[in-house]
């Protein structure tokens, strides 16, 4: 340390002061990169990471509301046995059922004549009381009207 306090006495006074200058500035630039900058980067990223969540958890907020108006709106299963649920059913719209099967959890049936709008719409209002069609074949009988064989089963709960 002596060497170097003698070897900076040995320089002129301008020489001092631009090696005091030079020392000044090479402290301000390791400040400068080793303190400023990544702090500021740090909070730079940490901002957007913030602003990421926020986000996120806005869609997750919007999601789970689209899924709580599903569950809302889902039909309880049948209440009662699946059969009589759908031979009630039937009865209600009008259509005569030529045979009503129960097979295990599910239930076949039978329409020899029925027009196809009415039929398709009492598909669809069995679907949203809960009642699900797991198979079903409809032909046409030539006359405007179809004949439908479906097997019906009760929304799991």
């Amino acid at each position: 340390m002596s060497n170097l306090m003698s070897w900076y006495q040995g320089r002129s006074l301008r020489e001092r002061r631009l090696i005091l200058v030079m020392l000044a500035l090479l402290v301000v630039t390791i400040i400068w990169a080793g303190v400023v900058r990544p702090v500021r980067d740090g909070l730079a990223s940490s901002r957007e990471r913030y602003a990421g969540a926020i986000a996120r958890l806005g869609e997750v907020q919007r999601e789970v509301a689209q899924v709580k108006a599903i569950q809302r709106a889902r039909p309880r299963g049948v209440e009662g046995p699946l059969v009589d649920a759908i031979r009630a059913r039937a009865d209600e719209a009008g259509f005569t059922l030529t045979s009503l099967e129960p097979d295990g959890n599910s239930v076949r049936i039978a329409i020899a004549t029925a027009r196809p709008g009415p039929l398709l719409s009492w598909i669809a209002t069995l679907e949203a009381d809960g009642l699900l069609i797991d198979a079903s074949t409809i032909t046409g009988n030539g006359d405007g009207t179809v004949s439908a064989t479906m097997t019906l089963k009760g929304r799991e709960a």
